[in-house]
């Protein structure tokens, strides 16, 4: 009696594993919208801005460092970052465009 009642408990329920794959698509799929998708966008937008640098484009580098683009090449950029210093970066390193930043003394 003991080992019939044992083995009823550990039967699989029946639609369970339905509901449970719906929950787990729903899941993934939200996590998708909301977590994947606008960091791919972000991603694809830097890089559009790295491909569109300028000369005299003025920039901040991952690093924090302000400045104005001097010499650009395929994979580096020099950046003036006041008077005659002038430091070669990666475009990796360029986060974001300060052109329309106000000036602040």
């Amino acid at each position: 009696m003991t080992n019939s009642f044992l083995l009823l408990q550990a039967a699989p329920q029946s639609g369970g594993g339905i509901s449970m794959l719906i929950m787990m698509v729903l899941i993934i799929v939200v996590m998708y919208f909301f977590m994947i998708r606008p960091q791919q966008k972000k991603q694809k937008e830097l890089a559009k801005f790295r491909s569109s640098l300028q000369k005299g484009d003025k920039i901040v580098t991952i690093g924090g460092i302000y400045g104005k683009i001097a010499d650009i090449n395929d994979q580096y950029v020099t950046v003036e970052v006041g008077g005659d210093v002038r430091i070669k970066f990666d475009k990796s390193a360029i986060l974001k465009d300060m052109s329309d930043a106000p000036q602040s003394r």
